[in-house]
């Protein structure tokens, strides 16, 4: 295992530094290469990486909970999605050099608001090594160094890919010190001290390491915290409709920060929609936990005011009956963690209040929450799921990883000659 001392970390950093100003000014053509290259590496040694993160997972069973173990674990087919994944940021249009505005100050003085890369960004997730290959394309397709620190359970298998995408990218314009990985829980806060070269931290983790995080840095923080995901079926649902909904939602793939963790049902259908549903969750293995009027209604445990608060990722689902529309849409901006809601209704003024009042990044009507994801949305990939109110707000792809800077291009001018007695005019004509 490597353990970087605060000067090895302050080495890195400055390399890190530099290796990100020089891809910012890389031409796309250059970082598409580079992404090409490392997918088809990434292709050639997946037997490689498939035998590393066997090893990880061999370590882990048994020590780590189920949820994080379905997070670490890396098949063939997750794998090959991942390098779709690259291959798909490379085909994405260039974030950099976008004009957002171009205005003509005054003849001969042009002002433009062009998109630039942030520098470098220090990325701290869990044990998730697709994460890893996500945030890497994302990082060079943006212009971006990354310093990234993963889990320790996905030790093996992040510093494996790491090495072949540091291998690869000596073959290409991209310097390799644009991709770094830190392995110790130690050097995190060594991280968050760094506010010198590291421009954005991005935590991908419970609220309470975010807030921990945030209270340890001048780093600016994209927080990704907990998926306290809900489903509310409305008294005017399609309920054959909801109940395909809510399996997907939850059992599709449980350890993922957008499956539901909390069912949210109408009284004046849920006489007529607990049976069925809780059948077909209970023949996916979901273990369900309801409030007093669910137990009367289906034979389930009882559910606690812990349960609306918790984020499961497992095969486990919370279930409370509402009143109406009002009271889910209470309990869901009390208890959620602003990541994804949706609502199960025909009634078009019904979905409409709820996604307008609804206070989270992603609201949803009639589907499924697990479309909150990067890929799906187009973006390629993701660094993470913003849940913060300020943008970049939900899936965070390319755009949420440049920022602007404002040229003003012009022919001597000089601010006294708009003051004074005889002023000039502006003509903020917009070119």
């Amino acid at each position: 295992m490597i353990d970087y001392s605060m000067s090895d970390l302050l080495t890195i950093a400055k390399q890190t530094q530099v290796a990100a100003r020089e891809l910012a000014i890389l031409p796309e053509t250059s970082r598409n290469e580079a992404l090409t290259a490392i997918a088809s590496a990434l292709e050639k040694h997946q037997n490689k990486i498939i035998e590393a993160n066997q090893a990880d997972c061999n370590a882990s069973e048994g020590v780590i909970s189920s949820a994080l173990y379905a997070r670490l674990k890396l098949s063939a087919s997750k794998l090959k999605d991942a390098i779709a994944g690259v291959k798909d940021v490379g085909n994405l249009p260039d974030p950099i050099g976008m004009v957002s505005l171009k205005r003509e100050l005054d003849e001969e003085l042009i002002l433009h608001r062009i998109s630039c890369p942030l520098g470098v960004l220090g990325v701290i997730f869990e044990a998730r090594p697709d994460a890893l290959i996500q945030i890497t394309s994302l990082a060079i397709k943006s212009g971006n160094g990354v310093i990234l620190k993963a889990g320790k359970e996905a030790l093996q298998t992040c510093t494996t890919l790491v090495k072949i995408i540091q291998e690869t990218l000596k073959e290409t314009q991209v310097n390799p010190n644009a991709i770094q990985l830190l392995t110790t829980r130690e050097e995190i806060k060594e991280l968050l001290a760094l506010d010198e070269y590291v421009d954005l931290i991005i935590p991908r983790g419970s609220n309470e390491f975010v807030r921990y995080v945030q209270e340890n840095t001048k780093i600016p923080v994209l927080g990704h915290a907990d998926g306290i995901c809900h489903l509310f079926i409305d008294s005017e649902a399609d309920l054959s409709q909801a109940i395909n909904i809510t399996v997907d939602a939850k059992t599709h793939y449980p350890a993922a920060c957008n499956a539901i963790e909390t069912l949210l049902i109408h009284r004046e259908i849920a006489s007529q929609f607990l049976p069925p549903i809780a059948e077909a969750l209970i023949e996916k293995g979901v273990e369900l936990r309801g409030d007093k009027d669910s137990q009367k209604i289906i034979n389930c445990q009882n559910a606690t005011e812990e349960d609306w608060q918790t984020e499961y990722s497992d095969l486990i689902l919370a279930i409370k009956i509402v009143d109406d529309l009002s009271s889910a849409i209470a309990h869901i901006n009390r208890y959620g963690s602003k990541h994804t809601d949706a609502i199960v209704t025909k009634n078009k003024n019904n979905a409409e209040i709820f996604m307008n009042q609804v206070d989270s990044a992603g609201v949803y009507h009639n589907c499924s929450t697990r479309f909150a994801d990067g890929f799906r949305y187009g973006f390629g990939a993701e660094v993470g799921i913003s849940t913060q109110k300020m943008p970049p707000r939900g899936p965070v792809g390319l755009e949420g990883l440049v920022t602007y800077k404002y040229k003003l291009i012009g022919n001597g001018q000089i601010a006294a000659s708009y003051t004074g007695e005889n002023p000039k005019d502006f003509i903020h004509r917009d070119l």
